[in-house]
């Protein structure tokens, strides 16, 4: 789940750098990472995939991985900032966009006196599939709105707690994101991501969470970038 996803990136931060600025490394096909302190590193990249619903980010401290997710980003956006880092350790970066539908918008409000719903399901707040006999299906690659999820509900389980389902439709999906928009928020970002062929799951709400906007998107990965490299500093004072 991206929340753990990047909880784990975190181990790696440390202590937060000085301005100086480096050279920039670049990769092929327009992936760069700077040093813009001994400790931070900016990445960029051109907005060179068409009908992309964004991108995943990652990293890794050794060449051939394991890499770890850093976060899923708007299609349009062009750059990410890693900062606070480990100093003196190598970092390996990759982009690779992703492209799928989405179901429908649920709005949420979470009452602070919720009853608490778990006996019902103690198992509510784990990823699982969900058996829809006969249900259409298709493949995100050829018609995405067919291949989209649809039927999306959600349930309060618990004064922080909601429970999704969804019906699946997709033949070729990577996974699903779990999107929110909270109240007064510009855009859906994903909360969550989920194993392909899932179709319920349960999320732990955050404050700004308890009025919101969700909706499940089905998606397939495209091609990696090539890896750019760079590595930090001595820790600075």
């Amino acid at each position: 789940m991206i929340r753990q996803a990047l909880a784990a990136a975190l181990v790696l931060a440390g202590v937060a750098g000085c301005a100086a600025r480096h050279a920039a490394t670049p990769a092929p096909e327009g992936l760069t990472a700077t040093l813009d302190s001994p400790v931070d590193i900016t990445l960029h990249w051109p907005d060179d995939a068409p009908g992309a619903a964004g991108r995943m980010v990652e990293f890794a401290t050794q060449p051939g991985g394991p890499y770890t997710t850093l976060g899923f980003l708007p299609p349009h956006q062009t750059s990410y900032r890693h900062p606070e880092l480990l100093p003196e350790t190598p970092f390996y970066y990759r982009v690779r966009p992703y492209y799928g539908g989405t179901s429908g918008e649920v709005s949420v409000a979470v009452p602070a006196d919720a009853p608490d719903l778990t006996a019902s399901d103690p198992q509510w707040p784990n990823p699982r599939a969900v058996a829809h006999p006969g249900v259409t299906t298709a493949a995100l690659r050829d018609d995405p709105p067919a291949a989209a999820p649809s039927g999306l509900a959600a349930k309060v389980m618990t004064a922080d707690g909601i429970r999704f389902t969804w019906t699946d439709h997709a033949t070729d999906e990577d996974g699903f994101l779990l999107e929110g928009k909270p109240e007064g928020a510009p855009e859906f970002t994903p909360v969550e991501v989920l194993d392909r062929d899932i179709g319920s799951c349960g999320l732990a709400t955050l404050p700004r969470e308890r009025s919101a906007a969700f909706r499940v998107r089905a998606f397939r990965y495209g091609a990696l970038s090539t890896v750019a490299y760079q590595r930090t500093g001595r820790a600075p004072g």
